[in-house]
């Protein structure tokens, strides 16, 4: 008896996930292990994602895509990561929202209103996509579940920005932002007064809990919030122009 067409590709789907051929090449548990995503490549073309174990390693490729992406940004749980494809120099195409799942590598675009204009940001805020653009920041279901982008404001709006934002600490007592000259790191408390946190340095992401990530002269350093040392990340197979740090921290309870 012949088997459906839909079962065969499923068994195909299914077969190529236990090799570890979707997305990360089976070096990671999605959801589990912790990792880092940035961009890389010639930043005029756009760039692509490329996935890193958080203790190092050689870097892998996520995205093949003609056009660039950008600006990614992981889910809570780990499994899935949101990213702006489009606008870069040599694009014609503007930004649009697009979230890739890192289980099986399925990719699937976020509809936004004509009216928000281009996206920006994007980020994950209670189980919702938060999407940053010149118009507002919107709420968006995220995928699978479907419906509409909501304009928020107010509180809400606050909250859901705050997932845009590389915050420090748990309870946050500070956020890290680029210093008044852009070339290096600044930590802003309650007092809103900036404190150096990097010279020279860019890029920076929440590191769980207690550090932060940054990219200075092509390396990817962690500081932890307290005290204790700096350490470098040993990567290689690293593209031009690594940018744009996002980091699941790993998960803490056994699922």
């Amino acid at each position: 008896m012949l088997r459906p067409l839909s079962a065969i590709a499923a068994s195909l789907v299914l077969a190529a996930c236990e090799r570890g051929f979707l997305p990360l090449g089976g070096r990671f548990e999605v959801g589990r292990d912790p990792m880092v995503i940035f961009v890389g490549g010639d930043a005029a073309a756009g760039g692509d994602l490329y996935a890193l174990e958080a203790d190092g390693g050689g870097a892998i490729p996520l995205t093949f895509s003609v056009v660039g992406e950008l600006r990614p940004s992981l889910s809570p749980d780990g499994g899935q990561v949101a990213f702006l494809r489009g606008a870069t120099l040599t694009d014609s195409m503007p930004a649009s929202v697009w979230v890739l799942n890192l289980v099986n590598g399925a990719e699937r675009q976020v509809p936004l209103p004509l009216r928000t204009g281009p996206p920006e940001r994007v980020g994950w805020h209670d189980g919702a996509l938060v999407v940053g653009t010149r118009g507002g920041v919107y709420r968006v279901p995220a995928p699978p579940a479907d419906g509409e982008a909501r304009l928020l404001a107010g509180a809400a709006r606050a909250a859901a920005e705050s997932s845009l934002a590389v915050l420090l600490g748990n309870p946050v007592f500070a956020r890290v932002v680029p210093c008044d000259d852009r070339a290096d790191l600044c930590v802003v408390g309650d007092s809103g007064a900036p404190a150096l946190l990097a010279e020279e340095a860019g890029d920076a992401a929440r590191w769980g809990d207690d550090s932060v990530a940054y990219l200075t002269g092509g390396r990817l350093v962690v500081r932890p919030v307290g005290p204790g040392r700096a350490r470098v990340v040993a990567w290689s197979g690293v593209p031009a122009r690594p940018r744009q740090l996002t980091v699941f921290p790993g998960a803490t309870e056994p699922r």
